[in-house]
């Protein structure tokens, strides 16, 4: 390591710095460190002993830090935190070989944990952890390896491989759809179901059509898991990836709100960063995905 040991200061003064810096009072840091106040104050003269900087504003009535140790302190409790999640990684699984997955919500409830018993099964010596993000991050600043994403291409810094096409169809309540629902200009007055993250998706569909969209106005969701609930309800037509509604049209609870092709919006990769080399345990369940990728039903695209 090339910074001198004597510049790293001690996890438990570093823990006292950042609790009175959150906190607000040695005492309530004390409380929740199980330590005397005395213990803290100790703990934080170390550490400026130790630096050589002032780090605390002492008056008589709490203690404060300084504001060179105040934007100190968001990095160090940045490294808390990461070293706090290595350690829970290393706990979890003592043999090694985790991988740590950011997943959007629909898809690994309906797509991946399906097919992870497969993985479970294949690779007993690989954990996967499991996390929702509904858009991209930065992978230096998250505990992440991969992720699993509707468009990786839009993901700057990564490297992508292409899962399964997402095709979507309009549907609704049976209530809510006329008996002649031959023409799809019935929904340009029908409420519509709008997704945060697919802005441009009922006017993508109807140009498919040969529509031209007035301006579209509706309910405005951030994840279909709440969307497919309020389709069911009738509180409007919502455009839904077919492999997540299956069960949905099959029991009749929704119906398609226009006989047409269903039209693809994009497609779903797994994407990784490509400026660090990854684990072994993301070559494996890169490799095991590639498989599940070759035996997909073509009805998922």
């Amino acid at each position: 390591m090339d910074i001198p040991r004597r510049f790293l200061p001690s996890i438990s003064s570093l823990l006292a710095l950042e609790a009175v810096d959150r906190l607000g009072s040695a005492s309530a840091a004390a409380e929740e460190l199980s330590l005397t106040q005395s213990a803290i104050s100790r703990q934080l003269k170390v550490m400026e002993e130790q630096l050589d900087v002032a780090l605390i504003q002492r008056n008589q009535m709490r203690l404060q830090l300084t504001p060179a140790a105040q934007e100190y302190v968001i990095e160090a409790r940045a490294a808390i935190q990461k070293l706090a999640q290595a350690s829970l990684k290393l706990k979890a699984n003592p043999m090694g070989g985790s991988l740590n997955l950011s997943v959007l919500p629909a898809f690994a409830m309906h797509w991946l944990a399906p097919r992870l018993s497969d993985f479970a099964r294949k690779h007993p010596g690989v954990t996967i952890n499991l996390n929702t993000r509904l858009k991209p991050f930065d992978f230096t600043m998250e505990p992440f390896d991969a992720a699993i994403h509707f468009g990786g291409l839009d993901w700057p810094g990564v490297n992508a491989l292409r899962i399964m096409r997402e095709e979507v169809v309009p549907v609704c309540a049976p209530h809510l759809c006329p008996q002649n629902r031959h023409s799809a200009e019935w929904l340009l007055d029908a409420p519509l179901l709008h997704l945060d993250t697919r802005a441009n998706a009922w006017e993508s569909w109807f140009s498919a059509q040969g529509i031209s969209p007035p301006a579209l106005q509706g309910m405005l969701f951030d994840q279909f898991s709440t969307m497919i609930p309020a389709a069911i309800h009738g509180l409007g037509v919502a455009l839904l990836p077919s492999y997540l509604i299956q069960d949905e049209l099959s029991s009749g609870r929704l119906i398609r709100a226009f006989d047409s092709k269903s039209i693809s919006l994009g497609d779903y990769f797994l994407v990784w960063p490509n400026t660090r080399p990854m684990p072994v345990a993301f070559e494996t369940f890169h490799s095991w995905l590639l498989e599940q990728i070759d035996d997909l039903d073509p009805s998922f695209g």
